[in-house]
């Protein structure tokens, strides 16, 4: 992998793993739009390094809710009274929510790093999550915020997330979806949205790192995949401070429009090429 390869595909996992148009997806299609050979080993590696930088990312923007939902988590427990706070709730509830993906994600996971390595597969569940987005904004009420989530609100977002497991379908786009489907205004399904990204993602990680930790490297390569990591922290920090506002005023439609070209786009280029 290239210099220039990591910083373009670092940003692209910035803006596109909080976004709701699909930062898997985008890292199957772009260096098959470019013809990049890129070894999967090096793929693999790079994947894993800015995920662990978008999660730097998001934790970073919402540290002074994690802590105090940190608190409220401990001091619930230490009162024997974990559901009292509504931050001790939301709490569990993101809990709640990473569940149905990490079980999903383990009993079929041969199936999905096969999706990885399909970019029709890819340009079908673009088009999949253009759906959903459209969905969002014709279904639920729009009428409830942050706090009055209940823990069906979790599970229903936390199955939502559980599609996203494969490449195409927007980890975010699914989630903010589900959470609107509950009649979540659009806005705080963003934000419940990247909180629950946040366990998974930790896990993912974890889990990611130890495969790498057995592969071999060398400072040359460490160095071009650091670019890759700092483009992917910072573009991944703005991207969720832009989309939270932009939701406070506009509709999903511009995304669900752009989903649908670029699947589009990924579908008639593979058939082209085969």
């Amino acid at each position: 992998m290239t210099l220039f390869q990591s910083i373009l595909l670092g940003i692209i996992q910035g803006l596109t793993e909080f976004l709701p148009i699909s930062s898997s997806g985008h890292l199957v299609i772009t260096p098959y739009f470019f013809g990049w050979d890129i070894p999967p080993q090096d793929a693999f590696v790079f994947d894993v390094l800015v995920q662990v930088a978008t999660l730097g990312a998001v934790i970073v923007y919402f540290w002074r809710d994690l802590l105090a939902i940190g608190k409220a988590l401990y001091n619930g427990i230490r009162s024997k009274k974990p559901m009292a706070d509504p931050d001790s709730r939301l709490g569990y509830y993101i809990l709640l929510a990473t569940i149905p993906a990490g079980l999903i994600g383990f009993l079929i996971k041969d199936l999905v790093e096969q999706a990885f390595n399909s970019p029709t597969t890819t340009g079908i569940l673009l088009l999949v999550t253009a759906g959903l987005l459209v969905a969002a904004e014709r279904v639920g009420a729009r009428s409830r915020e942050l706090d009055q989530v209940d823990w069906k609100d979790a599970l229903v977002v936390g199955l939502f997330q559980a599609l996203a497991i494969f490449p195409g379908i927007s980890r975010s786009g699914a989630t903010i979806t589900g959470g609107m489907t509950r009649n979540l205004e659009r806005e705080p399904a963003a934000r419940f949205s990247f909180l629950i990204s946040i366990p998974i993602m930790i896990a993912a990680g974890v889990l990611a790192v130890i495969d790498l930790a057995k592969m071999p490297s060398s400072t040359e390569s460490m160095y071009v995949l650091a670019a890759g990591m700092l483009a992917a922290a910072i573009t991944g920090y703005f991207a969720i401070r832009w989309l939270l506002q932009y939701l406070t005023r506009r509709p999903l439609y511009g995304f669900a429009i752009y989903c649908a070209v670029v699947g589009s786009l990924a579908l008639v280029v593979s058939l082209i090429r085969t």
